[in-house]
């Protein structure tokens, strides 16, 4: 695709207007976590969007585009942006880019596919955030926060229970005594072989891989995105076994059969928000590659 015919050219009116839209939209998301990062204040359940994920806030608040669309009037700003570049009063992604990032591209692309194309598990009743505080002792605990049930308490429920994490990157935190109640055993290198979209781990992360893609994504898939994950990890921490109500946070008690029924249909929903935005972005990616030929 060559400069000349991108399939969208937005006037400077078109695109302030966006781009305005866009900055209201996430500095409701924004400000509380730098306004909180500023007085040293943590947050236990929407901190870990601003620390656990890369993308800062400033990145999400910068508005772009994406891909195919060219913008002009007033674009010396998108010149300044990272894989942007300007012939006389149009601005647009260098097309250098896409050869150069076309490996990132197709993983994730690919990632997205097999994830999509799974059916989603919805018996795991995140089980995971226990399997992280079992048979730990108080001071061990990875969250300063008092633990809904007690130490004894919450180990029981894991130990009455089947964990069937697939996500690598929850795996990984489990205690040494949980690892091997798992059914699975995830990996890095088996993550295109295990995600699947039931999983609220893999849900948030779409949010990482399209802010990974950016600038191909534009800012307004990367904030669909981030809403999602947002409101999928407020669910993530109100079924753990951490006492969040100071906070605000009812708790899904999962170790009851009316909390396993109500995380399961909250999880259902979230598979379809998530496989919805998937498929965005390896739309994304189709176009991107597509581009090479």
């Amino acid at each position: 695709m060559t400069p000349a015919v991108w399939p969208v050219v937005l006037t400077q009116d078109a695109w302030r207007a966006r781009a305005e839209a866009h900055e209201q939209r996430v500095t409701a998301w924004t400000e509380p976590y730098l306004r909180r990062r500023s007085r040293r204040e943590p947050h236990p359940v929407e901190d870990f969007l601003w620390t656990y994920y890369s993308y800062r806030p400033s990145a999400l608040r910068a508005w772009h585009p994406g891909w195919g669309t060219a913008v002009t009037g007033a674009v010396e700003a998108f010149g300044e942006l990272r894989g942007w570049t300007v012939d006389g009063d149009r601005a647009f992604i260098d097309p250098a880019l896409v050869d150069r990032r076309a490996g990132q591209l197709a993983e994730i692309r690919d990632l997205l596919v097999a994830t999509n194309a799974r059916s989603p598990m919805l018996s795991c009743f995140g089980l995971h955030e226990w399997a992280m505080v079992y048979r730990q002792r108080p001071e061990q605990v990875r969250h300063k926060i008092p633990l809904r049930l007690g130490g004894e308490a919450t180990d029981a429920v894991v130990d009455a229970n089947r964990i069937s994490c697939s996500h690598y990157d929850a795996y990984r935190f489990f205690t040494a005594e949980a690892v091997g109640l798992n059914a699975r055993r995830p990996t890095l290198q088996t993550r295109v072989a295990n995600e699947q979209p039931g999983c609220l781990h893999a849900g948030m992360d779409v949010y990482k891989w399209a802010s990974k893609l950016a600038p191909f994504t534009s800012a307004e898939l990367v904030a669909d995105c981030f809403e999602l994950a947002h409101d999928i990890r407020e669910l993530d921490m109100r079924a753990s076994p951490y006492d969040l109500t100071a906070w605000g946070y009812s708790p899904v008690a999962i170790e009851t059969p009316a909390g396993k029924a109500e995380y399961a249909h909250a999880q259902r929903a979230f598979a379809e928000r998530s496989s919805e935005l998937r498929l965005r972005v390896i739309s994304l990616c189709d176009a991107v590659l597509a581009s090479r030929r």
